[in-house]
């Protein structure tokens, strides 16, 4: 947001600034960096910082590029290099051979498969649908639901706890996106009011 403020392709408004505080503090309650028991016991990793520092801005760079990219290109042809281009990366990182050094049984592999199909090429080809038509910002803000979604699952498919405070954080997200997808008025417009027809 603050981006795409300074270079003058969206306006700071009080809507956006009030959604993204709402899905900062609602994603730090979801995820117990806030208001949990454990934050007595809170330690930060230098490494782990930095990591997540780099991942955001990466993460935030790619949703203001990749939202101009595709107003020019089509998505299909946008996904196919950005996939192929983190495939290369990833050949030189953990080459073939090494993959086939760990002797994964055919169950296995259809699970990496069936993994990757959904986990990448789905939600890939899915979030780059909704890059097209939102701008960066509400783009962002929409994809806090991921930790609101990992949480629902592990609650429902591996029995794990849903405590009062996450619940509050999902509140908070899901209230940012609505927040933050409603309409704006061009300032000075006033909403106009009709009189009841008797």
């Amino acid at each position: 947001m603050l981006y795409v403020v300074v270079r003058g392709q969206q306006k700071l408004s009080l809507q956006k600034l009030t959604a993204v505080a709402m899905a900062l503090i609602g994603t730090a309650l979801v995820i117990g960096l806030i208001g949990s028991a454990s934050t007595s016991s809170f330690h930060i990793d230098i490494y782990g910082l930095i990591a997540a520092l780099l991942a955001s801005f990466s993460f935030a760079f790619y949703n203001v590029g990749g939202h101009h990219i595709l107003a020019r290109y089509d998505r299909w042809r946008v996904l196919f290099w950005t996939l192929a281009a983190a495939s290369a990366f990833w050949l030189i990182v953990n080459p073939p051979w090494k993959i086939l050094r760990a002797h994964y049984a055919p169950g296995q592999w259809l699970f990496l498969f069936v993994f990757s199909m959904i986990s990448v090429l789905g939600a890939f080809s899915l979030y780059f649908l909704g890059l097209q038509y939102l701008e960066p910002t509400r783009a962002i803000i929409a994809s806090c639901l991921e930790p609101v979604f990992s949480i629902l699952l592990a609650a429902s498919l591996l029995g794990e706890v849903l405590h009062p405070i996450q619940s509050l954080g999902i509140i908070f997200v899901l209230s940012a996106i609505v927040i933050v997808q409603r309409p704006t008025r061009a300032p000075g417009t006033e909403a106009v009011v009709i009189d009841p027809i008797e």
